[in-house]
């Protein structure tokens, strides 16, 4: 867990709140970023990984069967504030220090949940501003704790093996924002992360921290970001995103 719990309880908090607000412009609208979504689809998709996390809090592992029935008959406004209430309550009661079950090999914690909750939320926040192109600024220690995050553990981990992958790389890619650096090492079988800029790096991508942030989740294109060296690795590399992403 990268920052405060009360940290990420303030950011879920108002991130959720902003994409209620913004949700409410009309539920029918279509989301760029998330090609046969609605806005509606968003805030129900929202709702879910709430209600999924609160019974991974309760239970320690991964609840079976999901999703519980009924619940795509709710009104979407009620489903959303009623599983964001309970999600909150159930990450305060069970703080930082639980074993639980997540998709991190290096943090079997229900402190990953405060953080990946919030993060969550600040992406589908931006689906949802997208669709009435009313985006605002994420707060910079948030994209840069998130930037940390979509590398490791959403791209990098146990995830590859022989032909998994449709772009191996294979080459060094360093992303640099607010000062920090990270170098991304890319083959058919594996990703490494490593925090710092030290090694050679066949393409660095780099800008404040929220553009960079969002560009790693495709949420904006090339033009938000400066790319130097390599356009085909960056495009690989994009495309290596997408797949640990979707």
């Amino acid at each position: 867990m990268g920052l405060s719990a009360e940290y990420y309880l303030e950011q879920l908090t108002a991130e959720a709140a902003r994409l209620r607000e913004v949700a409410q412009f009309g539920l029918e609208a279509p989301v760029p970023s998330c090609p046969g979504w609605t806005v509606e689809t968003v805030v129900r998709h929202v709702a879910q990984v709430y209600l999924h996390k609160i019974e991974v809090l309760r239970l320690g592992e991964l609840p079976k069967p999901w999703p519980p029935e009924g619940v795509d008959d709710r009104d979407a406004f009620e489903l959303f504030d009623e599983s964001l209430a309970a999600l909150l309550v159930a990450l305060r009661k069970v703080g930082t220090s639980q074993q639980t079950w997540t998709f991190s090999p290096q943090d079997s914690t229900t402190g990953f949940w405060f953080r990946r909750m919030a993060l969550e939320t600040v992406v589908h926040r931006i689906d949802v501003e997208l669709a009435y192109d009313v985006v605002t600024p994420i707060a910079a220690e948030l994209a840069l704790d998130g930037i940390d995050e979509v590398l490791y553990p959403s791209l990098g981990g146990p995830w590859w093996d022989e032909n998994w992958t449709k772009h191996p790389i294979d080459a060094a890619v360093r992303i640099t924002a607010e000062g920090r650096s990270w170098t991304v090492g890319a083959d058919a079988t594996s990703v490494t992360v490593t925090q710092g800029s030290e090694g050679d790096a066949a393409a660095e991508i780099f800008g404040d921290a929220g553009s960079v942030y969002l560009w790693l989740w495709g949420r904006t294109g090339d033009e938000a970001i400066q790319i130097a060296g390599s356009e085909d690795v960056v495009q690989a590399f994009r495309g290596r995103l997408t797949e640990a992403t979707q």
